[in-house]
Formats: structure tokens, C-alpha cells, sequence
């Protein structure tokens, strides 16, 4: 309980003659408070006060509706309308809040700002409020300030004021808009969210995708960037006044990936040098270049732009360094910065080799949880997305993000991020491809990983995940692809380890190969004698790739169309290989299996069908049922028995072995769809043609939806389809 003096000592009235006959401290005894004289200030009378006092400055002048509160940004030139989001701001008749989320520089602001215009000249609104909310402190200054336009009284403290103006929004009839613009964090806005009400509404825009932004009739509205044909409006809109910047706008607008705080900045850019689009994109690819030196500079950002796209980023990675697991987001984003943007598998952040470096990053031990948190940081502030854990493109973000975290990498760092990255994509590579997406989004991932730091993947050799991606390539059937990867790979080889570089020779028997499985046998066994001629030299006679290369050369030579010379070179090398490794090695396995196949090409399939099954029988025994070469062989019993005129067995034989690989490759598997095609062929062959055709279009369905109507084996399969039909 406070006296009288107390309360004028404690809130220092001015001066005036107080008459305070009586005060007591007993709340029930009658109390005569009399004020007389001339009085100038406020005056208190009280007899009891409980709790706090709050006092209000005398009353202001109220505005008059319809009224526009607080600063607005200026509206964008060339400002583009995108209809797809147009709905979600609208709401569904329930939401009162629109959340419009979205990395920095999609143009929230500019959205914002756009709808909040039409609402006020349609006349939607009365009240149209902008609040900037980059802290919780301006948004209680904001609020406080409306509080008094609209009430007449101001607050000394803006969360008095804050409160006076929820209540006044809750009770009032008034239509109204608060816009709260660039809101950092969900806790900001704890207790001081616009109250839901028939004639209100409210926008908040923010980099933010916290589930704590969800609510009570909100809608959180995720914008992303342009769509093509807006982004190429934009630029040609943005250049219309110099028309012959044009040229190369659409490969330009792909480049920047059609993000609108990039466009703009890029054509503040061109605007300024007279630089066309073509010639940007080329200085964009320059390597030379950072992509900070391709910006304006402060003095020619355009649109009253704050920052540029590369400082807008760094102020969220910095913020999602500060939520838990503290520091954790900005070293993920590295390690992101180096692959697809398209799509990342989530298993990649976890592997040990991430783990590790994510750990020497931080200075501590780092788990696989503390990886999935740090990558959930990154997508609360709308650096990257992050989709279920089941699509190999799990992981996604935007180009320039990766170009503007790469360049901020020391040089030292960027060598061991790219290794580390380089090991993370062996570790999650599997053995045996099941799955064909998967397959082509991590050689998509070491192309990026190539692109971008690929001379870090030579020491001392070629990195194994450089081999992994083109031996995926081949064995996916993109033969003509595979071929021309090993020869770009051959000449950064040559450049880098030089000729006689045991990697360079292995390379070289790569790019022979698959040559020759593109349909070039003459090239490829000029390349193979060549090659032996140099392992001969440079390896020695015994070497395993001097071996291999001798049978290579002796394959080639049966492809050519003389089948005799082919098995009398296998029968020499199978000789050589069981003096140097003995005859249960995998090398004189295989070998064995050669020579039986030329000699059925040779005109005697029933002599090549007893050579492979006894072949089978040891492979069974010394590699068992599951492996590779064992399912081969089971393939050549099933395919000479049919050449040697039992074509029921051969069905028979391809059916077991295509249970064996659904099992063991996955009913996905290249090597299971091939044994599919054989087995309907030889339905055919054993008198059943409809039988066949409903195979072959059953297996072409399969092949369009794992493979695509483009990969070679569905184009085979589609030709034997027409062929078949009636």
C-alpha cells in the first residue's frame, strides 16, 4: 500500500497544493483527499493502490479512417505479378494470416507490398499498417506508434502500447491490414500476433519455415523464385530501354536461376557497362570472377536494395549458425555448396566422412543427429529444403546460394571440404544399383563436385568416386555417355599424372571399352593393342591390367568376325593366368568362361554349353549363388541351351535366374530387365508368339518408367515391340 507522499514522490507530479488531511494505513478507515488551490500537472488521488501504476500522457489527436501507417518500401521496377502465389495470400475464407516464407532475394517485400496495394485501392481496408519486424523491440515501437494514432494516448512503454493496439484490433469493426515485413524470428512475435477477427487481417513475411509460424487460422504461403517465362519478362523489361542487351537473355535468366534479387542486380549490372546478356553469362562462368565482383556496388544497387544477394545470405547463415546445433549450419551449407543443387541424398550428411569434417569444423564430436538438426536449420531459414529422407534428391537449394558459400570458402578449406565430399558420395554409393534414380543423382552430384573443385581429385591418383561414376554410366546402359566420360577423363588424366600414369593406362582401357560397346570395333582394338604395348612397358607382362588388356584384345578380335583367333588368344591367356595366380582365380574363371563363349560362336554350342555349366559348378562352389560372375555364367547356360535347340530350357533357365537377381540386383536392375528381354525371345522361339509380345510390352512399360523412353534398351525393346505386333 502506498501513501499519498509516496505516490507523488515516486512519480514526481509537478507542484500543486495537495490537501491531505488524513491517510492511513488501515484500507477500511475513511480517507479525505481534497485537492485545493491553483493546480498545474497531473494530480493523483488515491486511497488504495494494489499492484502497479501506469500513467498516460494527456490524449493526442486521433486519425481519421481510412488511414496508412508506417513507412512502405518503394514498389520494385518492373515489377512482375505471379499469379501462383496470388491465391495463397488471398487465403481460403478461414486464414486471416498469411505467412509468406522464402529465402532472401524471392521477393517477399515486393509481394507484400503489391497485395497490400490492391487491397487499399479496391477499398478492402480502412486501416493499412507496415510494420517492419526485424526485431521484437520494432515491432512493439510499431505497434505503440498505431496504438497512439488510433487511440489518441501514448505509451511511455511500447508494450503498453503494443497491448492497447491488439485490443483495439480485436474489439474494432474497422477492416484492417497489418503487414509485418521481414520478421527473423518466430519468438519475436510471441504474444503479439494480430488477434484473428471477422474484418481483420494480417501478412508477415520472413526467411523463417518454423513450425511455430503455423497457427490458429494462419497460412504460411512458401514463395520461390520466377518462373521462366516472369524471369525473362522481368529482364526484358528491365533492358528494354538498350534492346540490344537482349541477347542471351533466356540463357542468362536459367544461369541466375531466375531468382528476382539476382535479375535485378544483374541488370543494374549490364545497365551500367553496357554489358549484354550473353557477355554476363560468360563472365558469370569465369571462374576467375567471384560472383560478389558481378553485383553493383553499394552506390548502384537498385530498388533501394539494402544489400547484395551474396550479403543477404551471410546474414542467414548467420542466424541459423545461432539456433542448435550451434555453428553447425554454416559448414553443412559448404558441404552442400559442392554438389547437385537439384538434389542431394540426406545420407550423404551423415556418413563418416561428413561427420568427421563436420566435427574438426566445430571442434567437437558430431552424430548423425546433430547433421539432420544442422540441415533442418538451414531450411528454417530458407537456405535449402529438405524432403523426405526416401527421395535420393532429398537435399535441394539454389545455385548462387552454393556459388556465394563456395567463394567464402580459404582456399585450404575448399581442398578438404572437396574431398570429404568426394568420400561422403563412395561411402553412400551401393555395391549393386537398385535403384536408377538413385544411380543418376549421384553421378549428377560428382559431375557438380567435378565442375567445381575437380582439381583437388587427382592426388596421388584419380579419386575412386571419379571411377564409380563413369563404371554407373556403362552399367546403366548409357554406353555412347559412358564412352565419352572416360575420354574427357583420359585428358584431364594425361594433363594431370601424365601417360604412363597407372591410372592414366587404366583409364585409356576404359575409354577402348566402352568404344567398343558403342558399336566401334575396329577403333577399339587399335586402342587395346596399343594400350598392351604400353602396360607390357610400363606394368610388366604379369600385371592384372596387362592380363585384362590381353583379353580384351582377344574379344575384340571374335567381334571382328574371327571367333577361331579369339579362343586360341583366351586359350594362351588362360595359361598365363594360372601361372601367375593359380587356376581358382577370378581372372582364369572369367577367361574360361570367354573361351567357351567364342567356342560356341565358333559354330559349336553344345561344346560352349558343357564348358559353361561345369564353369557354373565351380563358380557356385568357390564364389557362391550371389555373385556377379555366377549370375553371368547361369545367363550363358540359359543362352546355350536355347542355341543348341532346346528353347524351353532356356526359358526355363532365364526364369530362375531372373528370381535369383530380383533378389540379389533388385527387379530394377539392368541385368534383371536384359534376362526379361531373353526370356520373351525365346518364348518366341519355342513356338510362342503371343506369349513373347505380351512380355516384350510388359518389359517396355518397366523400361519407360525405371529407364525413360530415351535409354538405348528401351528403344531396343520398343523396335521388337513394333516388330512383334500383328
Amino acid at each position: 500500500m502506498l501513501s499519498l507522499h509516496d505516490l507523488h514522490t515516486r512519480l514526481r507530479w509537478p507542484a500543486s497544493v495537495v490537501d491531505n488531511r488524513r491517510v492511513t494505513q488501515q484500507p477500511d478507515d475513511p480517507v479525505d483527499n481534497g485537492v485545493s488551490g491553483t493546480v498545474s500537472g497531473n494530480v493523483v488521488q488515491a486511497h488504495t493502490i494494489n499492484g502497479g501504476v501506469h500513467m498516460h500522457a494527456p490524449a493526442g489527436r486521433v486519425v481519421t479512417l481510412p488511414h496508412r501507417a508506417g513507412i512502405m518500401p518503394p514498389r520494385a521496377a518492373y515489377f512482375q505479378r505471379r499469379t501462383v502465389v496470388e491465391p495463397g495470400l488471398s487465403g481460403d475464407g478461414q486464414a486471416r494470416t498469411s505467412v509468406v516464407s522464402g529465402m532472401g532475394g524471392v521477393g517477399k517485400t515486393q509481394l507484400a507490398l503489391d497485395y497490400a496495394d490492391a487491397l487499399w485501392a479496391a477499398g478492402e481496408v480502412d486501416l493499412l499498417a507496415w510494420i517492419t519486424a526485424v526485431t521484437r523491440e520494432a515491432i512493439m515501437s510499431g505497434y505503440a506508434r498505431l496504438a497512439a494514432d488510433l487511440t489518441g494516448a501514448e505509451d511511455d512503454d511500447p508494450e503498453y502500447g503494443s497491448q492497447r493496439l491488439l485490443e483495439w484490433l480485436a474489439g474494432t469493426p474497422t477492416r484492417w491490414l497489418i503487414v509485418l515485413d521481414g520478421l527473423q524470428s518466430p519468438r519475436d512475435l510471441h504474444g503479439l500476433w494480430p488477434p484473428v477477427t471477422p474484418t481483420g487481417r494480417a501478412l508477415v513475411t520472413t526467411r523463417r519455415r518454423d513450425a511455430a509460424l503455423h497457427g490458429h487460422r494462419r497460412r504460411v504461403v512458401e514463395i520461390g523464385v520466377f518462373a521462366p517465362d516472369e524471369a525473362h519478362c522481368y529482364l526484358r523489361a528491365a533492358l528494354a530501354a538498350r534492346p540490344q542487351l537482349l541477347d542471351g537473355v533466356e540463357g542468362l535468366a536459367a544461369r541466375l536461376g531466375y531468382l528476382p534479387l539476382a535479375l535485378a542486380q544483374a541488370g543494374a549490372y549490364m545497365l551500367d557497362r553496357d554489358l549484354a546478356c550473353a557477355a554476363y553469362q560468360a563472365r558469370l562462368s569465369d571462374r576467375r570472377r567471384s560472383l560478389a565482383a558481378l553485383l553493383p556496388d553499394a552506390d548502384g544497387l537498385p530498388d533501394e536494395h539494402q544489400a547484395t544477394v551474396t550479403a543477404t545470405w551471410s546474414l542467414s547463415i548467420e542466424q541459423a549458425d545461432r539456433l542448435q546445433p550451434f555453428g553447425l549450419a554454416g559448414p553443412l551449407l559448404a558441404v552442400a555448396s559442392l554438389m547437385d543443387p537439384n538434389g542431394i541424398p540426406v545420407e550423404v550428411f551423415t556418413t563418416r566422412a561428413v561427420l568427421e569434417l563436420l566435427g574438426a569444423m566445430v571442434s567437437r564430436p558430431i552424430t548423425e543427429d546433430d547433421a539432420r538438426d544442422g540441415l533442418a536449420c538451414l531450411q528454417r531459414l530458407s537456405l535449402l529444403t529438405v524432403g523426405k529422407s526416401s527421395s535420393p534428391r532429398a537435399v535441394r537449394t539454389h545455385a548462387l546460394v552454393q556459388r556465394a558459400t563456395r567463394e567464402s570458402q580459404p582456399a585450404d578449406q575448399l581442398s578438404v571440404l572437396v574431398l570429404a565430399v568426394a568420400d561422403a558420395l563412395v561411402q553412400v554409393w551401393p555395391d549393386v544399383e537398385r535403384d536408377a534414380v538413385l544411380g543418376q543423382v549421384l553421378r549428377a552430384n560428382v559431375d557438380v563436385l567435378y565442375d567445381v573443385g575437380g582439381e583437388h581429385l587427382w592426388e596421388p591418383g584419380v579419386h575412386e568416386v571419379l571411377w564409380r561414376a563413369g563404371r554407373s554410366l556403362g552399367d546403366s546402359g548409357w554406353i555412347v555417355q559412358a564412352d565419352e566420360y572416360f575420354d574427357r577423363l583420359h585428358g584431364a588424366a594425361v594433363e594431370r599424372l601424365g601417360p604412363d600414369h597407372p591410372d592414366t593406362l587404366s583409364i585409356r582401357s576404359n575409354v577402348a571399352y566402352w568404344r567398343g560397346e558403342a558399336g566401334d570395333p575396329v577403333a577399339t582394338l587399335a586402342a587395346f593393342e596399343a594400350l598392351l604395348a604400353d602396360e607390357l612397358r610400363v606394368l610388366g607382362p604379369d600385371h592384372r591390367e596387362t592380363l585384362a588388356t590381353r583379353g580384351n584384345i582377344a574379344r575384340w578380335l571374335g567381334e571382328l568376325g574371327d571367333p577361331h583367333a579369339a579362343r586360341a588368344a583366351l586359350e594362351d591367356l588362360l595359361a598365363a593366368e594360372i601361372e601367375a595366380f593359380g587356376p581358382h582365380d577370378v581372372f582364369c574363371l572369367t577367361t574360361r568362361g570367354d573361351i567357351a563363349y567364342w567356342q560356341g560362336e565358333a559354330g559349336d554350342p553344345v561344346a560352349a554349353l558343357d564348358v559353361f555349366e561345369a564353369l557354373l559348378a565351380d563358380q557356385l562352389r568357390l564364389l557362391g549363388p550371389d555373385h556377379r560372375d555366377t549370375l553371368t555364367t547361369q545367363g550363358n547356360v540359359a543362352y546355350w541351351r536355347g542355341a543348341a535347340g532346346d528353347p524351353v530350357a532356356a526359358v526355363e533357365t532365364f526364369e530362375a535366374l531372373l528370381v535369383d537377381q530380383s533378389r540379389v540386383l533388385g527387379p530394377g536392375h539392368r541385368a534383371a530387365l536384359t534376362t526379361r528381354s531373353h526370356i520373351a525371345f525365346w518364348l518366341g522361339e519355342a513356338g510362342e508368339p503371343a506369349r513373347a509380345l505380351d512380355a516384350f510390352e510388359a518389359l517396355l512399360a518397366d523400361l519407360l518408367r525405371v529407364l525413360g523412353p530415351d535409354h538405348p534398351d528401351t528403344l531396343n525393346v520398343h523396335r521388337e515391340v513394333a516388330r512383334r505386333r500383328p
